[in-house]
């Protein structure tokens, strides 16, 4: 393999001047740098990005901490991530929290060590002092979807007040008055928000949300089973059950048909986060959707602009309701709505 050395003798320069040539420096002649592209070219020299990183002390790489690479939204946020990144230029290291802030720690940590240029985080927890650390010191950084109250760091999110609110409002509607919640973790910014608009959401129709109809899951398919389960065993049980994430809206649906009924005929089920599983599952799920797919490619414009000096700018996306047939709508009036692809060619 041709190295630095090589492409000077074909080009009858220094290795400094390729090297100059390599990192675009101003000082180099065309006609010395026109002689060097060429013997690269001829050679196939590839330069080493490690290298050039210590000259550049720029890596042209950045780190994403997602929460769980098993839930759909993420993967889908992932995705988008590292394509708009690829086409800014960057790759990407990923690291998957599982919803555990020791875990998150662990890759921050990693990706930190690695030297990359900045960082996405969706975090797991509002009190990681490795990450408040990190900002301090002035790493590159970008909270998605997910954030951490009062720390100075631009913030991609989805907007789903206004999507919960059109879902109370089109429950209401359709007749239903029992209408219970499986929350995410109090210490993620998400898992407190859905909780707080579907009280305000019942509070404004002049429904109430007893105690006895808020449930604490995780995230996780698991808890969403387990919390259903406890539904279902209430004197009065609830008419609809929303869950906070997709997960926990697909382990709602495993209790629910584990004890022989059926959606929407014995209860009802809508969840947040829409994935392409819900519009082929019997009945087609009724949710909220992200513009995950924009969220991610809007997350890395937001870092890149960081790394290279513009000044970021927070984003905040509109979610929506895509209303189907799982909580009692009728089929003739309900056109079927398959999730939106978020791909992009950007």
């Amino acid at each position: 393999m041709a190295g630095i050395k090589d492409v000077a003798a074909e080009a009858g320069v220094s290795a400094a001047t390729v090297s100059r040539v390599l990192n675009d420096h101003p000082s180099v002649s065309a006609e010395a740098r026109a002689r060097v592209l060429a013997a690269v070219a001829a050679l196939g020299y590839r330069p080493n990005a490690v290298a050039r990183s210590l000259r550049t002390d720029q890596t042209h790489t950045l780190g994403l901490v997602i929460s769980d690479v098993m839930n759909p939204y993420f993967t889908e946020l992932a995705r988008s991530v590292e394509e708009e990144a690829r086409a800014l230029g960057y790759s990407v290291i990923i690291g998957n929290a599982d919803e555990r802030p020791e875990l998150q720690d662990h890759h921050v940590r990693n990706l930190l060590d690695r030297r990359i240029d900045g960082l996405l985080v969706s975090p797991t927890d509002g009190g990681s002092p490795l990450m408040l650390d990190a900002v301090r010191a002035g790493t590159p950084m970008v909270f998605v979807d997910r954030w951490i109250p009062g720390v100075d760091v631009p913030v991609v999110r989805a907007d789903g007040r206004g999507a919960v609110r059109d879902l109370v409002s089109h429950l209401y509607g359709l007749g239903h008055r029992r209408l219970a919640i499986i929350a995410g973790p109090a210490a993620t910014t998400t898992g407190r928000e859905r909780v707080e608009v579907f009280r305000e959401a019942l509070g404004e129709l002049g429904l109430p949300l007893p105690d006895d109809y808020i449930g604490q899951g995780d995230f996780q398919a698991e808890s969403g089973r387990r919390v259903t389960e406890g539904f279902l065993d209430l004197a009065e049980p609830p008419e609809v059950v929303f869950a906070a994430d997709n997960l926990m809206a697909l382990g709602a649906l495993d209790a629910i048909r584990a004890r022989g009924m059926r959606v929407p005929e014995d209860v009802g089920l809508a969840a947040f986060d829409d994935i392409p599983w819900f519009v082929h599952t019997d009945p087609p799920i009724t949710a909220v959707a992200q513009p995950t797919g924009e969220l991610g490619r809007a997350a890395v414009r937001a870092l890149v602009d960081r790394i290279e000096g513009r000044p970021p700018q927070s984003v905040t996306l509109p979610a929506r309701l895509v209303v189907r047939l799982s909580c009692g709508e009728s089929p003739a009036q309900t056109p079927i709505e398959s999730p939106v692809t978020n791909r992009s060619a950007s």
